[in-house]
């Protein structure tokens, strides 16, 4: 049985009007929402309004393209304009033995036994072909990871006119988007729990990059400019290993990041860093990002236990820990890795990392129906559930995708497989679903009409 230990480091995580390029305006243009700039899309929040991708397919039906990926790597591909890229952790050279053990007690961890590239990728998103690669870093990694993690599980994220690329103890990146890179930052090292893998992934808002440095040893938020790196200020956190990606709200006209982990759910002025509120109430090792709608933020995680709970903004300031700032409160069915779907006025997310599936009124807390189970699934579901054309999709590790209407019924439309196993987010983009597997990344979509 997969302990929830074992997927912490299993994905590049991660909102809503938030985590984006440029401004309000261009966030909520047109053209923006065609694309999937970042893990959980345009809208971070798993949905893709401009898209209608397939409801059916398998390794020879809908198959557009499919191409074989250097090494491994949990991060999500994001998608713009023409292009898909993709990071990625390659193994180099002979194989030796490993300069370290695994802690004692420690379940499922493995040693590095190679020196690793760490690579991004541009690919065509017309024909699968690799525009460029580019090497940011080679080294032999510091720590080893879990059996089912990668090493690289931070997703990039772009604005449209550059590329972020996070590799957590492997530095940041600013790239154009031709791969030449324009600056570059190096953090420190990590020193996750059980040194099971990094997975924050970087945020863009305006003209701030912002990393999420949570571990055992000394926790920051960062904030730097994203043109050239330079940082901006750096506040510190009293908190432990984290894998979830900070949200952007834009509240009352004025963005704040909010950042879900262990001991509190907080909010900071993306300004100055300055903390506004916290609210006690998720458990251990959070990996779930957070997701907002109408000024109230649903954070939730499981592992030895279950917790979510949604946050009023109106009026947070300090302690809101058993305030009526908190609008509902949840412990049981919540998610592990995966983190949830907000679609409209409803609000999707899995229990642990299981094929049930329970729907949520957002603002407050009331069930919409009985939690659905996933027929065709049958193994651990680590990919977040993301949605487009009044449709859900949910992927498991076992190379199923089960597509489901997006109503109060949630009638399944589709079950599809691929011979591939997948824990990265699937990203969309017009008629087209992408999937990046442990081997392949494919290229779903029906043929265009004539």
């Amino acid at each position: 049985m997969l302990t929830p230990l074992r997927l912490l480091a299993l994905f590049g995580f991660v909102l809503v009007f938030p985590t984006l390029a440029a401004d309000a305006g261009d966030r909520a243009s047109t053209n923006y929402l065609r694309n999937w700039p970042q893990w959980r899309g345009p809208l971070a929040n798993g949905v893709a309004p401009q898209a209608n991708p397939p409801l059916q397919w398998s390794e020879t039906n809908n198959l557009r393209w499919k191409i074989p990926l250097p090494g491994k790597g949990h991060s999500s591909p994001i998608v713009f304009g023409d292009r898909v890229f993709v990071t990625a952790a390659v193994p180099i050279g002979e194989a030796q033995k490993p300069v370290y053990d695994s802690a004692p007690g420690v379940h499922d961890s493995v040693p590095v036994t190679q020196r690793h590239q760490f690579v991004v990728l541009a690919i065509s998103r017309r024909d699968g072909s690799i525009l460029w690669k580019k090497v940011l870093r080679e080294e032999w990694p510091h720590e080893g990871g879990h059996t089912t993690g990668s090493l690289a599980s931070n997703s990039p994220v772009t604005d449209g006119e550059q590329l972020y690329v996070f590799f957590g103890s492997r530095g940041l990146y600013g790239l154009d988007l031709n791969g030449e890179v324009k600056w570059s930052k190096d953090l420190g090292r990590m020193q996750t729990l059980h040194a099971h893998g990094e997975g924050s992934s970087p945020v863009v808002y305006g003209d701030t990059l912002i990393v999420c440095w949570d571990h055992e040893g000394d926790s920051f938020l960062y904030a730097f400019d994203k043109h050239t790196g330079k940082e901006r200020w750096k506040v510190a956190r009293d908190e432990k290993t984290s894998w979830s990606t900070p949200l952007v709200v834009e509240y009352e006209g004025k963005p704040q990041i909010i950042v879900s982990a262990t001991k509190r759910v907080r909010g900071y002025d993306l300004a100055t860093g300055k903390q506004l509120w916290e609210c006690a109430g998720l458990t251990d090792n959070v990996v779930s990002s957070p997701v907002h709608r109408d000024g109230v933020v649903i954070a939730g995680n499981s592992y030895y236990q279950q917790a979510m709970l949604a946050i009023r903004l109106a009026g947070a300031k300090g302690d809101l820990t058993g305030t009526d700032r908190v609008a509902w409160k949840l412990n049981r069915m919540t998610p592990y890795v995966s983190s949830p779907l907000l679609y409209d006025d409803t609000l999707y997310f899995l229990r642990h990392n299981q094929n049930i599936l329970s729907r949520l009124e957002p603002a407050t807390g009331k069930p919409l129906g009985e939690p659905l189970r996933l027929e065709g699934i049958r193994d651990f579901i680590f990919a977040s559930p993301v949605g487009a054309a009044d449709r859900l999709y949910i992927t498991g590790r076992d190379g199923t995708t089960v597509v489901l209407r997006h109503d109060r019924e949630n009638a399944t439309l589709g079950v599809n497989h691929l011979e591939d196993s997948f824990s990265a987010s699937p990203a969309l983009v017009d008629r087209e679903f992408y999937l990046r597997g442990e081997h392949f990344l494919y290229c779903l979509a029906e043929p265009a009409p004539r």
